[in-house]
């Protein structure tokens, strides 16, 4: 690898920020953002050299062999940009969800839409075997989908779980770690623990989503090496899959109340939006999802930078 400066840090950490933003929202991947900016590879790799060998580089030649051992600048740098969009985009971010939901949902929409292309076209080759994966994909995105939430205790122990379980699904393009810890009745708590700095609560989440990512970044890592096609294509499908999660005008079928005593959707489903005149969003939904859709081309276009 060839040895960065300070302008490929600067773009490796406004990549973790776009990772960050795109891990608050229930729906959106940051895996997805990894992979179409040019770094997802490199980041199964790096989680992968957290291992055994790790420790021994570290007890027998030290701090420094160790750094590099693990691509420690690239990993640090990465996080440090996922680790400031969470902390000041989480308030934002739960206001837009809130207050313009169906013009934020378009333009997450645009994202996907976009990134189903750019992640689609690094299949190398296309045989029957890559559209059945597509095919496969897409039945299981869709699927978690249209998933009932549950109602779940904030214990500590289901704090670990979540996190072990999200974390898998925030490193995959399509299938997003937020709309996990939705299904399991967690998303609210760790967002607010994040907002309101539980310290318990935090650490715990980080736990396991450390354990989480250790054992699933490995197999993952294996399937990239030894059926790279097969899987870019069932990733492929995750992101048409989950486009059904942020179609941007649903119907609320239940409500629930939240920790503050707001009630908020539960279960919902997709409709179709009302004619042209009775729909002043419309519009609006279009630009936001054309303006997603060129933000994920432009940051294909710097993927090309060397970094």
């Amino acid at each position: 690898m060839a040895t960065r400066n300070l302008k490929d840090y600067i773009f490796i950490a406004l990549k973790g920020i776009a990772m960050g933003a795109a891990d608050v929202v229930p729906g959106v991947s940051g895996g997805t953002i990894a992979f179409i900016s040019g770094i997802y590879e490199e980041l199964l790799e790096t989680i992968s050299s957290f291992n055994l060998q790790a420790l021994k580089v570290l007890t027998k030649e030290g701090i420094k062999p160790f750094w590099k051992h693990i691509n420690g600048s690239f990993i640090a740098t990465l996080l440090l940009g996922i680790a400031i969009s969470i902390i000041s985009l989480a308030k934002l971010i739960t206001y837009l969800l809130h207050a313009h939901t169906v013009l934020i949902w378009g333009f997450f929409f645009g994202l996907i839409v976009a990134s189903v292309f750019l992640v689609g076209k690094k299949v190398v080759e296309w045989y029957l075997s890559r559209v059945l994966a597509v095919i496969v994909g897409t039945v299981i995105a869709f699927t978690i989908t249209i998933l009932n939430p549950m109602e779940n205790p904030d214990t500590l122990w289901f704090v670990f779980i979540s996190g072990a379980i999200a974390i898998c699904a925030m490193i995959l393009p399509g299938i997003s770690g937020s709309f996990i810890l939705l299904l399991l009745g967690s998303y609210e708590l760790i967002l607010s623990s994040i907002k309101d700095f539980k310290i318990t609560t935090i650490l715990t989440f980080g736990v396991g989503c450390v354990v989480g990512l250790l054992s699933f970044s490995k197999f993952l890592n294996w399937l990239f090496k030894k059926y790279h096609d097969i899987t870019v294509a069932a990733l492929t499908g995750f992101l048409i899959g989950s486009l059904n999660k942020v179609w941007p005008w649903k119907e609320v079928l239940s409500t629930r109340e939240n920790s503050k005593g707001e009630i908020v959707p539960f279960i919902e489903t997709n409709v179709l939006p009302n004619q042209f005149h009775e729909e002043p969003q419309i519009m609006g939904v279009i630009i936001l999802a054309l303006v997603g859709f060129g933000l994920i081309f432009g940051l294909e276009k710097l993927a090309k930078k060397p970094i």
